[in-house]
Formats: structure tokens, C-alpha cells, sequence
């Protein structure tokens, strides 16, 4: 839909332009709810808009304020997300290793993604090691959940409490309903 040359809403309009859009925009139309509190989230507590990335089909890490344009978009739908595709893999590794070397022995990294699958942590495990922590409240949580609780703490302005990702039950018991919003 985005990228029918018929779609006439302002983000379509925008991807049309050489300008582009910026990839946290193009991930929080696509993905719904569970991206746009990951982006609110990220926003809300990294510190700056430099601190915001996005995992990428075939880029790797790329801050969230970076434009994309459709061309851009459609090279990124082609790759396979997949630990056994090398496009998706090295450029995840690359873009890693170069941002542990910029954040120094200390820096630490909150991955806001699926814990539950391999196809992050395997990767981002290997490079930042302890240094690589989630929210401990995602275990058990779907898609939807993780991204309605992102939004509440944004509201609040309460950040979760992070655990290191090398180690931790990743999958768990799914905690009660979060409560409903009035």
C-alpha cells in the first residue's frame, strides 16, 4: 500500500520524493502498534535521535532518522531475514561491531526486538556479550503486548528495568493483560 504509486496519504507521498522518509516512520506504518512503541520508547529514553536504531532487512543497524525512499524500501522487501542469508547477516555483524567500537568497553545496548528469536540475538550476542540487555517485563509477551506496555512507560515516563539478553529465560509464562487505557 505504501508504495503504490495510487497511495495518496502523506507518508506514501513523502516515499515518492527523493527526499524520502525516515526509516523509524516507514517501520511504525508498517509494523503498527508493537514499532510504534519500540520508536516511542527508544525516542523517549536513548538519550538523542542518534541513539535510535533500526535493524535492517539488508543495511543492518541504521539510525531511525535516516531517509529512505521506495527504491530503498523494495531492495530492503527482496532480503530474507534469515540467519543463514549472508546480506542480512553480515551487514547486521558489520553495523554492530562498528557501533560496539564507538561505544567503547562501557556502552550498552537495549535491543527493544524479539528476544525470543535467534535471528537478533545470535547476532547482537556475539558482539556486545553482557553488554546487550532488554526489558525483563517482554518475556512471555507477544508483538502487540510489547508494544502497548512501550507505550504506557512512554506516558508514564517510567523506564523498564534491563537484564543482559546472554543467559536470561527469554521465554516464559505470558504475564497478565496489561490493563486497559482510558
Amino acid at each position: 500500500m505504501m508504495l503504490s504509486d495510487r497511495a495518496g496519504f502523506p507518508l506514501a507521498r513523502q516515499l515518492r520524493t527523493p527526499a524520502g522518509v525516515p526509516l523509524g516512520d516507514v517501520f511504525a506504518f508498517l509494523s503498527g502498534l508493537y514499532f510504534r512503541g519500540k520508536l516511542a520508547y527508544a525516542r523517549a529514553f536513548a538519550g538523542d535521535e542518534a541513539g535510535v536504531l533500526v535493524i535492517t532487512p539488508h543495511a543492518g543497524l541504521r539510525p531511525a532518522a535516516t531517509p529512505v525512499t521506495g527504491d530503498e524500501l523494495r531492495a530492503a522487501a527482496r532480503v530474507d531475514i534469515s540467519l543463514s542469508n549472508p546480506i542480512y547477516r553480515e551487514a547486521l555483524e558489520a553495523s554492530a561491531t562498528g557501533l560496539a567500537a564507538a561505544l567503547g568497553p562501557a556502552g550498552r545496548v537495549v535491543l527493544l526486538g524479539s528476544i525470543a528469536s535467534d535471528k537478533y540475538v545470535s547476532i547482537l550476542g556475539r558482539v556486545f556479550g553482557e553488554r546487550l540487555l532488554f526489558p525483563a517485563d517482554f518475556v512471555g509477551r507477544g508483538d502487540m503486548s510489547r508494544g502497548g506496555l512501550l507505550l504506557r512507560c512512554v506516558r508514564e515516563g517510567r523506564q523498564l528495568d534491563y537484564v543482559p539478553v546472554l543467559g536470561a529465560i527469554r521465554h516464559g509464562a505470558r504475564p497478565p493483560r496489561l490493563p486497559r487505557l482510558r
